[in-house]
């Protein structure tokens, strides 16, 4: 005989059924990563701990990998990771200053950066191929069988160079093949974190315009209810903690308009570290079903601009938070979004509430969840007739503006969203100008690519055309380029707008020594510096030779040149000839004779 049971469902079960149905439908918009877990070791011997993650908000760029700390010195000892082979190496005043590239058995390449000084053997055979190839900067690819590591074996030391604002260990995962950089979260390492994402403000964006035209609405984010203390084991083996829930002060969001579209500012955290890292992945709903959604699971260096699409650039630029869209712009290929219903624009026909739920989480699955709705309020079709009032530059075309002294030429993938293009024109106040000053756009709008600018010379330059410079000024910041002459025109690339001219350049570089003097005795100095100046400070060329000799000064983070004594310099009698080349061409040399 069948008999009926009465089952009551307690509130836990609830919610540990809300997380198992919650884990399966994410695993099941972004499939399940399949990295090898536990292949690689922490790569420095120092306290675990993280001062940036991977895809980490940066200028111009994601950040590519973790920052590991290193106790806040320099020449802590960093291991390889895995078995392999050093198989570059890499110097340069900025990026990644002295950096080790080892290639692994698994087809994935291990990359660390900001180091000081290599091993002995590595150190003598970058500095031979440095006095061969005349040059401190290099990218060197190295013979597979000269440095095979194994796990764990010291390789460089922890430092400070390049790009570095403080000591750490920049750590990267590539694969071999097509040097996309993967999320090192994702391996196993034995990074502790049971923190989720803080949620801190929502923008609300009008579709119906370009996200340029515009300033987004933003909402501050309170959170709602406390971490949710009630744990489940995810499908990769990692506790998860229950989502914590965030609101707008308004529940329900009124948007003039009928596109709307949202970003949200958030961070993320380790487990005992205050440091405000990226996000992983978000998710948004639109009444309980997916739309869009990004994931910074891997990332090449070809597409890391593109985040100057991913996030509100010209609020960021304009002094404002990161904010980042939860909609592809329209001249944003794929990148890291994946469209499940659409790119991520809302479309509010009629004058419904739409449920909105974003879902953000870590690469460790930690989870917060943004709730509320919106609704269509009223329109002002005015601002849709100033929008269209002007000349309107868009992605996916080539754009060009053109007057009788000056041509802005435009790919079709330099722009991410439509602008309305502003120019003006007026006398330079700079002396040595020989064209008005042109403002192009402003540079609070980002361009992808390297667009071309051409002006004319509003004066016979006889025979200053080749101390002719194109340059471009925002703020404080300048960028000079050498132009290409094409008749009458002054043509150059660019990759920001701003204000530009042409401008006459016949003042040399300025070399300024300290450590050395006309016939002095160095028998006891340790090395030689030289401080290069430049009225527009833009050094092209740094050449010093001893003896007749190339000799090696380093320029790290490009601020001075230095030369430590070693076994280039013997004792005895020498001559140290120095010269320097600026953009424009000009040319200025030292000679110094000394004694060592």
């Amino acid at each position: 005989m069948f008999t009926h049971r009465i089952v009551t469902l307690h509130k836990p079960f609830l919610f540990f059924c809300f997380l198992f149905f919650f884990f399966r439908l994410s695993a099941q918009i972004f499939p399940a990563k399949n990295y090898p877990k536990g292949y690689f070791i922490y790569p420095v011997k120092a306290k675990i701990g993280l001062a940036a993650n991977f895809g980490e908000l940066r200028p111009n760029h994601y950040h590519m990998g973790l920052d590991c700390k290193t106790n806040q010195k320099q020449n802590v000892n960093v291991l390889a990771s895995a078995d392999g082979y050093i198989a570059h190496v890499k110097i340069e005043p900025a990026g990644f200053g002295r950096a080790i590239y080892i290639n692994h058995p698994n087809g994935l390449t291990t990359l660390y950066g900001h180091l000081n000084d290599f091993f002995p053997e590595l150190e003598k055979y970058v500095k031979e191929q440095q006095y061969k190839l005349q040059s401190w900067q290099v990218f060197l690819d190295i013979p597979a069988n000269l440095f095979p590591v194994k796990q764990g074996r010291f390789i460089a030391f922890s430092g400070n160079t390049g790009g570095s604002q403080g000591p750490h260990l920049h750590f990267e995962i590539r694969n071999t093949k097509t040097d996309n950089v993967f999320n090192p979260s994702l391996f196993g390492l034995p990074i502790p974190d049971d923190v989720p994402p803080t949620l801190i403000r929502l923008a609300v964006y009008d579709r119906c315009i370009s996200t340029y035209s515009q300033t987004p609405k933003l909402y501050p984010l309170k959170k709602v209810n406390a971490r949710l203390p009630t744990r489940m084991t995810r499908s990769d083996g990692n506790d998860a903690v229950g989502p914590g829930k965030y609101v707008p002060a308004s529940a329900v969001i009124i948007a003039n308009t009928d596109k709307v579209s949202f970003g949200i500012s958030a961070v993320d955290r380790y487990t005992g570290s205050a440091n405000p890292n990226g996000i992983y992945e978000v998710i948004l709903y639109n009444d309980e079903v997916p739309v869009t959604g990004f994931q910074l699971d891997n990332i090449s260096y070809d597409e890391t601009r593109y985040l100057n699409a991913h996030i509100d650039y010209k609020l960021r630029a304009g002094g404002g938070p990161f904010v980042e869209h939860l909609s592809r712009l329209p001249g944003y290929p794929e990148g890291v979004y994946k469209d499940f219903e659409s790119d991520g624009i809302i479309n509010l026909e009629n004058d419904s509430a739409h449920q909105i739920k974003v879902e953000v989480k870590d690469a460790y699955g930690n989870i917060s969840v943004l709730q509320f709705a919106v609704k269509r309020g009223q329109i002002n079709e005015t601002k849709y007739k100033q929008d269209l009032s002007e000349q309107k530059f868009s992605p996916g075309f080539v754009n060009v503006f053109e007057r009788e002294d000056i041509q802005v030429i435009l790919g079709e993938n330099d722009l991410y969203d439509s602008i309305n293009f502003v120019y003006t024109k007026k006398a330079s106040i700079n002396p040595h100008a020989v064209s008005p000053s042109y403002s192009v756009h402003t540079a609070l709008v980002p361009v992808h690519g390297y667009f071309t600018i051409r002006l004319k010379p509003d004066r016979d330059l006889q025979s200053m055309n080749d101390k002719v410079v194109l340059q471009r000024t925002w703020n404080a910041k300048m960028d000079v380029v050498k132009p290409v002459k094409d008749g009458e025109w002054f043509s150059g690339k660019f990759r920001e707008f701003g204000n530009f001219q042409l401008v006459v350049d016949n003042i040399p570089p300025v070399i300024s020594a300290i450590g050395i003097r006309e016939n002095a005795d160095l028998s006891r100095s340790s090395q030689i510096i030289f401080i290069i100046t430049d009225n527009m400070k833009l050094i092209k060329n740094f050449h010093a030779e001893l003896d007749g000799k190339w000799l090696r000064f380093t320029n790290d983070k490009g601020k001075s040149f230095i030369y430590k004594f070693d076994e280039m310099c013997p004792p005895g009698n020498h001559e140290l000839k120095v010269s320097v080349d600026d953009e424009a061409g000009n040319k200025t040399e030292k000679v110094f004779h000394f004694v060592r």
